[in-house]
């Protein structure tokens, strides 16, 4: 017992560490997610500015400081508060026997690296899809979703603006895509990293891009924007849920982009309903409905 004690602090106390270590600039650059998250935030904020696509909504946009607060909430003060629970689950499966190599089906330690990279890329954003389709399919985990498709003015901060639960959900389906790939990421595995965070606030931003041809590889904001609009086609519990790639949703025919004007209603039917602070929206989701 005393050793999963220690796991757990050690993890909490070392994330924390980190992080700080980060703010102050005693991390490599290229580590340094703190400064990262915040240069790719003005880089594509400016761009929203500078040629946005809704050019009636304000640069200052509805709950803009709540989406900010948000992005620092969900990458880095609950990844503290988290960090100790993985770290005594992975130390929980070492016990049993479970190594992180244990579900490998490709090995591709003896690969170049940039085929490591993509490979990492691909099986990760897919992983991340499937489970983003579970989140609209299921009443239970789309309760905590709701708050991500609340907004109703978008913007890139809007990327990391979910409910906390979802990284309970995500985390350990993304620590199984790593599993499978020989249970390590790659070195260089950053770039695939500050590529996600790139990708997904130009998807929540306010700025027309589609990418041409390779809008059928990567996603992008006209088709994300089709993600959060508040009338769905029928029979259907969402569209376009790609993360990053648009790819998976070309194939299994979950993609819709009937126009790009940029003037659709976001939300969901029953959105009034959602808490509009923080506090209520963070503990929305595990209170009865009233009868």
């Amino acid at each position: 017992m005393e050793a999963y004690i220690d796991a757990f602090l050690n993890a909490i106390t070392g994330t924390l560490s980190w992080t700080w270590k980060s703010i102050i600039f005693q991390v490599p650059w290229y580590l340094n997610y703190f400064w990262g998250l915040i240069s790719i935030s003005l880089v594509v904020w400016l761009l929203e500015i500078v040629f946005p696509w809704r050019k009636q909504q304000g640069v200052f946009r509805k709950d803009f400081w709540l989406d900010g607060f948000y992005m620092f909430f969900n990458f880095f003060l609950f990844a503290i508060a988290i960090s100790g629970i993985y770290k005594l689950l992975q130390v929980f499966f070492k016990d049993i026997g479970i190594k992180t190599d244990s579900l490998a089906i490709i090995d591709t330690a003896s690969w170049p690296m940039w085929g490591q990279l993509v490979v990492f890329f691909l099986v990760l954003d897919f992983v991340q899809w499937f489970t983003h389709i579970l989140l609209h399919k299921y009443a239970f985990l789309w309760n905590f979703h709701k708050v991500h498709h609340s907004v109703k003015e978008m913007g890139f901060a809007a990327h990391l603006r979910y409910h906390w639960m979802e990284n309970i959900f995500y985390k350990p389906l993304k620590t199984f895509g790593v599993m499978i790939l020989g249970g390590f990421e790659p070195e260089q595995a950053y770039i695939v990293h500050f590529a996600a965070i790139a990708i997904g606030h130009i998807n929540h931003s306010n700025i027309k891009i589609t990418w041409g041809p390779l809008k059928y590889i990567f996603n992008n904001p006209v088709m994300h924007l089709y993600h959060h609009a508040y009338d769905l086609p029928k029979g259907t519990y969402g569209v376009n849920f790609g993360i990053s790639l648009s790819l998976w949703d070309y194939i299994f025919k979950t993609n819709y982009i009937p126009e790009d004007s940029g003037t659709i209603r976001l939300g969901y039917p029953g959105d009034e309903n959602l808490p509009q602070d923080f506090l209520g929206q963070v503990t929305h989701g595990f209170k009865r409905k009233k009868k």
